[in-house]
């Protein structure tokens, strides 16, 4: 009786490491696809969570609401539309930078919300986009910023001038993307 108790017992020791170890392995390739998938904006949430797996369960809650709009690309003619937008808006700089900083914020959203993100919510825009587009989310955020300190009167031309930048790099990536095929809802 006592060898099939240690058995018994070695069976279940075994098992739990077994299952230990399949949950380590998952955990794991789970951090490394988030962390591929997100990139700078991984250790950016990571960074204001206690844990790492609250900052992953923050970005796969981002990820399933990502996956449930229904996204698409812009037709050829509406990046072309936009795109000459954007160029009025970057000539506009020249005189009326102040103006022009602003109309370029607002043209991404409108682009975004062609392209089906709600843009309702400022913060949320942000997370959003982190899901499809984070190697150009920190561009949108630095942007963001400096129109808030210009909307405070606490932004110089200088500043305005990199926010057009920062801006023009999500641009750029949204329009871009009517050359992609579309990520479909599931």
């Amino acid at each position: 009786m006592d060898q099939e108790v240690l058995t018994a017992v070695v069976i279940v020791v075994a098992a739990a490491l077994i299952i230990g170890a399949i949950w380590l392995l998952l955990r794991r390739r789970r951090t490394t696809e988030l962390r591929e998938r997100f990139g700078p904006e991984y250790d950016r949430v990571r960074q204001s969570k206690q844990s790492a797996a609250e900052a992953e369960r923050e970005l796969q809650d981002r990820q399933r609401r990502v996956e449930a709009f229904a996204l698409k690309p812009l037709t050829p003619e509406d990046a072309d539309a936009f795109s000459a937008l954007w160029r009025r808006v970057q000539a506009r700089f020249v005189d009326e930078p102040r103006t022009a900083a602003v109309e370029a914020d607002r043209l991404i959203e409108d682009v975004m919300r062609a392209r089906g993100y709600p843009v309702e919510d400022p913060s949320r825009r942000l997370d959003d986009l982190s899901v499809d587009h984070a190697h150009v989310v920190n561009h949108y955020r630095a942007g963001r910023e400096i129109v808030t300190r210009h909307e405070r009167g606490d932004a110089t031309t200088e500043d305005l001038r990199q926010a057009m930048v920062h801006f023009r790099a999500l641009f750029d990536e949204l329009v871009a993307a009517h050359r992609r095929p579309a990520r479909r809802a599931s």
